[in-house]
């Protein structure tokens, strides 16, 4: 099996961890490092698609950097959707050619695999990108490919403070909601629960062996940079 490294970035600002997945991308796409999984928590932030997505902020943008909120125009696909504290978010970074499509829905049978070790039935939806509840989302997923080679990726509502989402129509669908692991099982759950569990899924559905992420050159200009 092919390795994959899988560094966690703990919780780290919306920004930074971009330059990051830039660099690990560059560095993927030369043959300079192996196929890597990036997971982060990041502060609150708002993000734009390829779709845009400004018509679906509910909120002034002043006010919400006032509340610590950061907003981006970023190179995914979708509209606009929310990132921040006791959400899991996963950057994979793959050579995956021109099956973008095979991708999407093997990110979906990733999370579905997760959700229901929790015994938490749920369904992609290739229609309404992400992993589904019902009529709420609890994963959010929105893809780049460039060089062919993925990046951005997913977010799981694990134990996110769903207010946060009225700022905003997640994705511009107007009729669903969203959810978050801990509101379905009526119990806490922390990141560090499901990561593990995340990996396991992901490796047995792309036919990975996870390995850590461990910098050649352990200095602070390498780890921002790498």
């Amino acid at each position: 099996m092919t390795e994959l490294l899988v560094r966690d970035l703990g919780r780290l600002d919306y920004r930074a961890a971009w330059d990051v997945q830039l660099a690990t991308h560059a560095a993927v796409a030369e043959g300079r490092l192996a196929p890597t999984l990036l997971l982060v928590e990041h502060p609150p932030v708002i993000t734009f698609g390829k779709k845009g997505g400004r018509e679906h902020l509910l909120a002034d943008p002043a006010a919400l950097a006032a509340q610590g909120f950061s907003l981006y125009d970023i190179e995914r696909g979708g509209d606009v959707t929310y990132h921040g504290p006791g959400q899991l978010v996963g950057y994979p970074i793959l050579p995956v050619g021109r099956a973008v499509r095979s991708y999407l829905r093997n990110l979906e049978a990733v999370m579905v695999a997760v959700l229901a070790e929790y015994g938490i039935p749920s369904v992609g939806s290739p229609g309404y990108a992400g992993v589904w509840v019902g009529d709420e989302k609890v994963v959010a997923i929105g893809v780049a490919i460039k060089r062919n080679v993925s990046f951005h990726g997913f977010a799981m509502n694990v134990a996110t403070d769903l207010s946060h989402f009225s700022y905003i129509v997640p994705c511009g669908i107007r009729d669903k909601g969203v959810t978050s692991l801990s509101a379905l099982l009526g119990r806490p759950v922390t990141l560090e629960e499901v990561k593990p569990r995340l990996v396991r899924a992901f490796c047995e559905t792309f036919g990975y062996t996870p390995v850590p992420f461990v910098p050649s050159d352990p200095t602070p200009e390498t780890e921002a940079s790498l």
